[in-house]
């Protein structure tokens, strides 16, 4: 981008003081002072562990020549001062200038909700690549546009990052963008400059307590992105939620929104509906239903809750004027999600899966479908992560407990926290189920015949322990990182996969029995 001159940025905010002169040029938006440089704006924002403004003088020495702010500041006169009310907000709208509004030029879908919003975009992507558009994703596993892919630190990224990734798509062709919106990105406004043309809502269930404190709040997050983001522009485009009616919030908010509105589910009140559904260790069948005629459709994908992100799909595609027959194709064509129910190819006769979920809602979804579809027994190795809601881990416990026939507890990302404390939480959950022993491992290794649970901190071990003690037509789940490449201990981050650790203790079950493996 070239540079732009600050009186320009200045005159889109409602600035309650400006210092300096405005024909400076602009070169470049900041709100980490690590990043700064010469001729930079940078933008002093509140951040969940730190303070932007305690960080102006390192902006300054780095190059910026002007600072944004909603505190009093003495500064050299060489430095321009905008003073304002709210900095994020002055951040998302000064970005969004920054970058010439990027997406005004693109047709952009936002996906919320606690669940399902990393494989609704997923979908969603597939049925626009039938459908022949360019479509660019920003998600929480990355975000990728014209055949390229980079990693993305957080679901929703900061508004300065978010408007830079919408102007490359733009300038590469993209025409369509599929963003995954959390609720920090809501509640932050991360979001609050970018234009969209359709809002999708999957549901809502615990989480993210650490942050919102209450479900209430949670609650009000997400319905701000219908009510006060997700509004009627000027283009001629019209602007549609869709909205799954079988979630209980779903319907309030169904009610609530003021532009149109698509209603997905099982109901017969719904506007695009499944029906005949048939769930299969194959993969998840059945009919959808719509104001334009009917599918069939066919999906790798397992369980009913990816019904429901099925279904959010096929109405984006619905509200877009495709062909049922693009729409139909986008879904089948969708062979699976990173991390999502990710089944691990072995010679052992085992069902091993890698899922993401880690919230009570997720687990039981994940656990119910495999419990239906698994022979044998069915082994969940799974652990809840640090700093973060403490309340949710009995809960988790709970849920592992009653639908597996052994629970091994484990860390997931400890952070800060004392793993030994996170694992005592989870335990109360799981203990608490009736009939559910705790075993000693060496116990498991000559197998188990009631349902129970062990604990083992080290994940790895735990990994290893899960797949070890299984038999053939047994399944193994391992919940709760999925996609991710790391662990998190203490203020380190470490290389750790839940895949790549299947794939080491398979290897070597193989090379025990003299087998080699085709990688």
């Amino acid at each position: 981008m070239g540079g732009i001159k600050l009186s320009s940025l200045v005159n889109s905010l409602a600035a309650n003081d400006f210092i300096g002169t405005g024909d400076k040029v602009i070169n470049s938006i900041h709100y980490d002072s690590r990043s700064v440089r010469p001729g930079g704006l940078f933008v002093a924002i509140q951040g969940l562990q730190a303070d932007g403004y305690n960080y102006i003088d390192d902006a300054i020495r780095r190059g910026a020549v002007a600072v944004a702010t909603e505190k009093t500041l003495s500064i050299g006169k060489d430095i321009s001062l905008i003073k304002v009310e709210n900095a994020r907000q002055a951040l998302a709208r000064l970005s969004a200038l920054f970058y010439g509004n990027p997406s005004e030029e693109l047709f952009v879908i936002g996906i919320t909700g606690t669940n399902g919003k990393t494989t609704t975009a997923y979908l969603i992507e597939s049925i626009l690549r039938a459908a022949g558009f360019n479509v660019g994703v920003i998600g929480t596993i990355n975000y990728r546009f014209e055949g390229q892919t980079f990693t993305n630190p957080v679901t929703t990224p900061e508004s300065v990052d978010l408007m830079r990734i919408l102007r490359e798509m733009a300038n590469n062709g993209v025409t369509h963008v599929v963003l995954e919106v959390s609720s920090h990105a809501i509640d932050l406004d991360r979001v609050r400059s970018c234009q969209f043309d359709m809002g999708i809502y999957t549901n809502l269930s615990r989480d993210h307590l650490d942050y919102h404190k209450d479900m209430e709040s949670y609650w009000r997050c997400k319905k701000k992105f219908f009510l006060d983001y997700l509004v009627q522009d000027s283009r001629s485009r019209q602007t549609t939620a869709i909205i799954n009616w079988d979630d209980k919030k779903g319907k309030e908010l169904a009610l609530d929104v003021s532009i149109k509105c698509l209603c997905t589910g099982l109901s017969k009140e719904c506007d695009i509906r499944g029906e005949n559904i048939h769930v299969d260790i194959n993969g998840t069948s059945g009919t959808v239903q719509t104001p334009h005629g009917n599918f069939e459709f066919a999906s790798r994908l397992l369980g009913q809750h990816n019904v429901y992100n099925i279904l959010s799909a096929a109405a984006t595609g619905i509200a877009m004027g495709l062909n049922l027959s693009q729409i139909r194709d986008g879904i089948n064509n969708l062979t699976g999600v990173p991390g999502r129910l990710e089944s691990i190819p072995n010679g052992e006769g085992l069902s091993i899966l890698v899922d993401y979920a880690h919230t009570p809602e997720a687990l039981e979804n994940v656990l119910t479908v495999l419990r239906e579809l698994t022979h044998g027994r069915l082994i969940t190795v799974f652990g809840c992560g640090g700093d973060r809601d403490q309340e949710k881990r009995p809960i988790m416990g709970e849920v592992v407990a009653r639908l597996s026939d052994l629970s091994i507890l484990t860390s997931d990302n400890p952070r800060t926290e004392s793993p030994e404390s996170i694992l005592t939480h989870i335990e109360v959950g799981t203990a608490s189920v009736a009939g559910n022993r705790k075993y000693e491992q060496g116990a498991l290794l000559n197998s188990f015949k009631e349902p129970g649970y062990t604990v083992e901190q080290d994940r790895k071990r735990a990994i290893s322990l899960g797949i070890k003690i299984a038999k053939p037509g047994d399944c193994v789940l391992i919940a709760g990182k999925g996609h991710e490449t790391y662990q998190i201990i203490g203020d380190r981050t470490i290389s750790f996969d839940d895949r790549v650790e299947v794939a080491q203790v398979l290897e070597g079950l193989s090379s025990s029995k003299g087998v080699t493996i085709d990688h």
